[in-house]
């Protein structure tokens, strides 16, 4: 049996509804871009050459797995797909080793084929890698014929895992094999004739005798092998009980090949079995994923594949249930005719529609309740289907999501004519597509023309050589991976040196959240220097983020690219690189320091990270002196003021020089500037005003923010909240308005006015959405969690995940500010003097 890691159930065109899943299936389109992540076990055979697999029964896959007789059922499933793969991988291990001898043989005659060292290279630790297989192979074999749930089988991969070390010698002389072996074919027509055709042994069961496959094709195996193994253990673990004996062992193992994995991914190409071309030249993937195009005005999800001469635009064919599934070619660029056209010569390009924030923000929000509703019904040991029809609504909702927030164009031009625009989230992704491109036109590359009979055969081998298999949407993730972090990441970027020449650099910060990369930070330009001194510190909101990316550019300050296209970069990347968010790394008190390694470039950073739940405690100050985290009424009175100074003196200079800031409110400050401003406003300096006048406008919005966030209560109070939620909830719009103008009316004096005045000048800023880009939606998105929270007590007593707080309350707590900053102008004496009839009692 073979399972098929991964489902392939997407529609690429975005304006369709996603296919239905068939009965009883569980099985979601899976982010599998990394062999690391778990995989989902599928109810369909994969047509994959590598074994048949028969249908799992109805029901395995759904809710009553929990039953141990499903465990050890699922387990000997697994098991028994995994063994008719094994036996296939060591008659290909076999295969490769069948002309070794007779060519050792003809190595010491006087007319040899290969000389020995040749030999000794392009078949390196073949025989080991077969020995340690065989044996792992006849060791597990009569486990899985006499299952029970006695039988323990963790020692066997525990031992395959300690012995990767084999591996590592065969990856790291991988590429000087398949260079010796192609050089060795090109100059000796008897090895090209044997390394053409290598005759693989059937399964024991199949009616295929043998099948021919390439020398470099079976060279490539041992790779796969090892990614495949770790998708296995994944799903062992998944489906062994945590008491069982071999719980320990596997995890172990687990362990030992991620690392091992995750090593090896630096090193090596993703060479899957290679097509030839009609010049019986190899033309190997280099790089797959998905991609939004904008085609005909429309944003459509395409799968894009790069081969060593060829880009080709992809979609996957509807297909009936159980059908072999088969890509259906929209466009392809030969390498040799492919140009990125800079922003001034795509003037002909189609403008790109950016869908307004507060609809992404709104789509986000909806996802999260959605989440909230599936842990719900698994804490309440609800309905498969229930669960399921949860699962389905969050992947379209995802769908449309990975659909319409990319808004970074990336061109691609044929010199015959035709033009193409993909949209990308991230600027990192598109450099690397870039790079990859741009490494592969260094070649001596022909233009051509495929035939229909050449373009689908290419097409059909992008089914079986792709690497990326499904849509990098969060829906199916297991219970037991990682969901991300949600909360705070506090990133100090502190230098970075390895440039060759003086520049004017920056770095940007990007993080992934709902399975794509956004931008969330910016240091400022520190121009002309080799060894740029940044030491800025951000705080970035975090969303279920895996990964940090870095990216280190030199600013452009041609004016003839400026402003061609809003989203457009011209800004030249000089290095990336990317690590991993390990929660158990990042969720200490203290700073965690790092260097990142890009193009020779060396960037120093420091890290740590506050979870959501942390960061909802305010700590009252003890200091009755100061400003910050003391009570709003204390200041107001030492103040002899209506609003405190420093929420008055923030926003009249946000009104002065940065109403038309794009972002602002929304951009992070530079925490150490904030940190000044904060101490200066707590000491009462003299010079407040002369420091303001002189800071960024980011900084200064951003210490207003913290001001409220640091507030002992929060502005409309703990006791209000409740009501505030209930409100905001009621349907009728004249309860509704009744309830919440009676609320703001229940506020102390000065939390009203307060309240009032930065109601106001909200308003005033989104004013200018157009410029500023930050509508009432995405203020009161900002806002409203700072402003209104539930106190300590009440979080505790209903938080079961990190990513339910954001889902439950933050929506609700949106809600609020939305509907006051919608309202008509609220005025304090108004107010005061309307006395409504609200019965209820607050």
């Amino acid at each position: 049996a073979d399972f098929n890691y991964g489902a392939d159930d997407y529609d690429a065109e975005g304006n369709e509804e996603p296919k239905a899943l068939p009965e009883g299936s569980e099985t979601m389109p899976y982010i599998d871009e990394s062999p690391t992540m778990s995989p989902q076990l599928s109810a369909r055979g994969q047509d994959s050459g590598d074994g048949v697999s028969p249908t799992p029964t109805d029901g395995l896959g759904t809710g009553g797995e929990r039953d141990a007789g499903k465990g050890l059922e699922m387990r000997k499933l697994v098991l028994s797909g995994f063994l008719a793969s094994e036996e296939i991988y060591i008659n290909q291990l076999e295969a490769l080793l069948l002309p070794m001898k007779p060519l050792k043989a003809t190595a010491t005659t006087s007319q040899p084929v290969l000389t020995l060292q040749q030999i000794e290279t392009i078949f390196y630790k073949i025989q080991d890698i077969y020995e340690i297989h065989k044996e792992f192979y006849d060791s597990l074999c009569p486990k899985v014929q006499q299952w029970d749930s006695n039988i323990t089988m963790g020692h066997l991969f525990q031992k395959l895992a300690s012995q990767l070390g084999v591996y590592k010698a065969f990856v790291d002389n991988y590429k000087i094999a398949l260079e010796t072996a192609e050089k060795c074919s090109q100059s000796n027509y008897q090895f090209q004739k044997i390394s053409e055709e290598l005759k693989v042994k059937g399964p024991k069961d199949s009616k295929e005798s043998h099948t021919s496959v390439t020398m470099e094709a079976l060279l490539y195996k041992p790779i796969d092998r090892v990614t495949r193994s770790t998708l296995v253990l994944h799903d062992l673990l998944k489906h062994t009980p945590s008491d069982h004996p071999d719980y320990p062992l596997l995890q172990d193992a687990l362990r030992i090949s991620q690392n091992f994995l995750s090593s090896i991914n630096e090193d090596i190409d993703p060479r899957r079995t290679a097509v030839t071309t009609p010049k019986g030249e190899t033309r190997q993937l280099v790089k797959d994923g998905f991609l939004v195009e904008l085609s005909e005005g429309s944003r459509k999800l395409r799968h894009v594949f790069l081969f060593t001469d060829v880009l080709l635009c992809a979609k996957l064919k509807k297909t009936a249930v159980g059908k072999h599934q088969q890509y259906d070619c929209k466009w392809y660029v030969p390498l040799a005719d492919l140009v990125f056209p800079s922003p001034e010569e795509s003037e002909h390009c189609p403008q790109v529609h950016v869908i307004p924030d507060h609809e992404l923000e709104d789509m986000k929000m909806k996802i999260s309740a959605i989440k909230s509703e599936v842990q719900k019904e698994k804490a309440n040991k609800g309905q498969s289907r229930a669960i399921e029809r949860l699962k389905k609504k969050m992947f379209e909702n995802e769908f449309w999501l990975l659909l319409n927030s990319p808004a970074i164009p990336f061109r691609i031009h044929n010199r015959n004519g035709k033009s193409y625009l993909f949209l990308l989230s991230s600027d990192y992704e598109r450099s690397e597509w870039r790079e990859a491109i741009q490494k592969l036109q260094k070649k001596d590359l022909q233009a051509f023309v495929l035939s229909s009979v050449e373009l689908q055969v290419l097409t059909g081998s992008c089914f079986k050589l792709r690497t990326v298999h499904n849509i990098p949407v969060t829906s199916n993730k297991d219970d037991d991976e990682s969901p991300g972090l949600y909360g705070f990441l506090h990133v100090i970027v502190h230098s970075a040196k390895g440039f060759k020449q003086s520049a004017n650099l920056y770095c940007t910060l990007e993080v992934d959240s709902f399975g794509y990369f956004v931008s969330k930070a910016k240091t400022r330009v520190f121009r002309d220097t080799t060894e740029p001194q940044w030491n800025e510190e951000f705080e970035i909101e975090l969303e279920g983020s895996q990964s940090l990316r870095i990216l280190c550019y030199e600013k452009c300050y041609d004016k003839t690219k400026l402003n061609k296209d809003n989203n457009e970069i011209v800004d030249k990347i000089m290095g990336k690189g990317q690590i991993q968010l390990d929660p158990q790394a990042v969720q200490t008190k203290n700073w965690h320091m790092d260097v990142i390694e890009m193009n020779g470039i060396k960037v120093e950073f420091s890290m740590k990270f506050t979870s959501r739940d942390m960061s909802l405690k305010r700590t009252p100050s003890k200091k009755q002196t100061g400003v910050f985290g003391v009570k709003i009424s204390v200041v107001t009175k030492r103040e002899r003021s209506k609003v405190p100074y420093i929420v008055r003196q923030c926003i009249e200079e946000v009104e002065k020089r940065g109403i038309e800031e794009v972002g602002i409110y929304r951009i992070s400050g530079v925490a150490t500037d904030i940190q000044a401003l904060k101490a200066v406003f707590d000491a009462n300096n003299k010079d407040i005003l002369v420091m303001l006048s002189d800071m960024d406008i980011n900084a200064i919005a951003g210490t207003l923010k913290l001001y409220f966030r640091e507030l002992p209560e929060p502005l409309l109070t703990d006791r209000l909240y409740p009501a505030f939620m209930e409100g905001i909830a009621l349907s009728d719009p004249a309860a509704k308005e009744n309830c919440m103008m009676h609320l703001l009316r229940s506020l102390p004096d000065p939390n009203l006015i307060t309240f009032l005045f930065l109601l106001e000048h909200l308003k005033r800023v989104a004013e200018k959405e157009p410029i500023n880009k930050m509508s009432l939606h995405n203020l009161a998105t900002v806002f409203g969690p700072t402003l209104l929270r539930p106190s300590e007590g009440e979080s505790k007593g209903h938080l079961t995940l990190a990513s339910d707080i954001w889902s439950h309350d933050v929506m609700a707590q949106v809600q609020v500010l939305l509907y006051y900053l919608q309202h008509p102008p609220i005025s304090f004496t108004e107010l005061k003097r309307n006395t409504l009839y609200f019965s209820t009692d607050v």
